[in-house]
């Protein structure tokens, strides 16, 4: 579990128009941090050790985070993030409470590896289907993990991975397994025309 840490400051002055107020001065992004025993939070977050984060710790979205608000941590994780339509900027920022006691919800993103020797693209001629990029998964905070690898070396063509094949962190499950939803993560299929091509050739034959 990698751990950030970011400063924040308690924010009075809500609604939509102070938020906008908030953004203009460049400096925070409004946000807010609920869960646990405590009572939702209204807060500003310090953009410039956040937006540095962002761009070069991926795992940013999948780790627990600890806020210091007005001097007082609280470990957290994004829940949600409203980024704007067509600028770089995050809007506004949701995080949740957590300890190590609670499991939590979150989505992880996939790293696939080994495709470049992959044997249905190598050895057969065939495509890498990425199905899906991330997951949702329940774990303790400490159990989460920054991403799941998933090796294609040995994927052949016409073959899928699927969720229940994929091999987890102690502690960690999928959240969509628990309802019986077995969905394909990643696949190898025919490059397209191949086999009109092939059998093209053996009507020549």
């Amino acid at each position: 579990m990698t751990q950030f840490k970011f400063e924040a400051t308690a924010r009075n002055d809500l609604g939509k128009g102070a938020s906008r107020r908030l953004r203009r001065e460049n400096k925070y992004i409004p946000a807010i941090v609920y869960g646990g025993e405590e009572a939702p939070q209204s807060i500003a977050l310090e953009q410039r050790e956040f937006y540095r984060v962002l761009a070069i710790e991926e795992s940013v979205y999948s780790s627990v985070l600890l806020l210091n608000i007005d001097g007082k941590e609280q470990q957290v994780v994004i829940k949600d993030m409203q980024r704007h339509p067509f600028k770089p900027t995050v809007m506004h920022m949701d995080f949740q409470r957590v300890d190590a006691t609670h499991t939590v919800n979150i989505l992880v993103p996939f790293h696939f590896i080994n495709e470049e020797t992959c044997v249905g693209v190598k050895q057969q001629g065939g495509m890498i289907q990425h199905l899906l990029n991330e997951v949702e998964v329940t774990a303790l905070p400490q159990n989460l993990p920054a991403s799941i690898d998933i090796d294609v070396a040995e994927l052949k063509e016409g073959e899928t991975i699927h969720l229940s094949d994929l091999k987890l962190p102690a502690g960690v499950s999928i959240t969509a397994l628990a309802h019986g939803g077995d969905t394909g993560v990643v696949s190898v299929h025919a490059k397209k025309g191949g086999a009109q091509e092939a059998e093209g050739e053996e009507a020549a034959e």
